[in-house]
């Protein structure tokens, strides 16, 4: 009970910062460490549990994406398919090799937001050229598929280099994508058996909770306290995951 308990707290405290546009991660698959999941089993019970929350959170986000049909039209086919390809080769392949890699994708990520006024200032109008867009999409897609902690924070600085100049509608953008992107990895998981299922419940549930908040909280916090929120999050990840590889 007091398991379950805690893992509902985590839910709750993981679905806020991760809808608001920081990462879920950060304390959902801490928290599931700390009840003695091992580590991989504790990635893929993570991507199911936190499958909810992606859904709440994007159906609240429907205000921010008015007029933004072309863009998820162009980029779900690909975090679908790419992330779904991310997750065979978490199934397939050692991971030691690339988790030492995510610690470094996630400061990159964090970089990217905190340089965010200067690149917009440097680029005008401008917008990544098509081949650059899609390959960091790509890119972002199959890291969410592997392993997931941080992609959102990289999708984030795509979005907002991809030309939407608002924080909190890059936001919206990237929990639209990921919920998507999400779905096939989660049903692969489920399948392959490394899920522990009596984790996933209370800490699904209190994610779906903490999902409903988020947007509301996002729309609310004007865009440069946020935008150094979310970066703190990815360089406090980052440094965690470096020390765990």
């Amino acid at each position: 009970m007091l398991t379950a308990v805690f893992l509902l707290v985590a839910g709750v405290l993981a679905g806020v910062i991760g809808t608001a546009g920081g990462i879920t991660s950060l304390v959902a698959y801490p928290a599931l460490l700390a009840v003695g999941v091992p580590p991989l089993a504790a990635n893929v019970t993570n991507s199911v549990a936190l499958l909810g929350s992606g859904a709440s959170s994007a159906l609240r986000a429907r205000a921010d994406l008015v007029g933004h049909g072309p863009t998820l039209r162009r980029w779900m086919p690909i975090t679908v398919i790419v992330s779904a390809a991310g997750a065979v080769l978490l199934l397939l392949t050692p991971s030691h090799l690339f988790d030492r890699i995510v610690p470094f994708l996630v400061a990159a990520g964090s970089v990217l937001l905190l340089a965010q006024p200067w690149i917009d200032r440097r680029r005008g109008s401008a917008t990544m050229r098509p081949g650059v867009a899609t390959t960091s999409v790509s890119a972002v897609s199959l890291y969410n598929g592997y392993f997931g902690a941080g992609s959102g924070v990289l999708m984030i600085a795509v979005m907002l280099l991809d030309g939407e100049p608002v924080l909190h509608r890059a936001n919206a953008l990237k929990n639209v994508l990921l919920l998507a992107a999400d779905v096939l990895p989660a049903v692969a998981f489920a399948l392959s058996g490394t899920v522990v299922w009596a984790m996933v419940w209370p800490l699904g549930i209190g994610a779906v909770l903490g999902g409903l908040i988020g947007p509301s909280v996002a729309r609310r916090v004007p865009p440069t306290p946020l935008r150094i929120a979310i970066a703190v999050c990815g360089f406090v990840l980052a440094v965690y995951l470096f020390f765990e590889a």
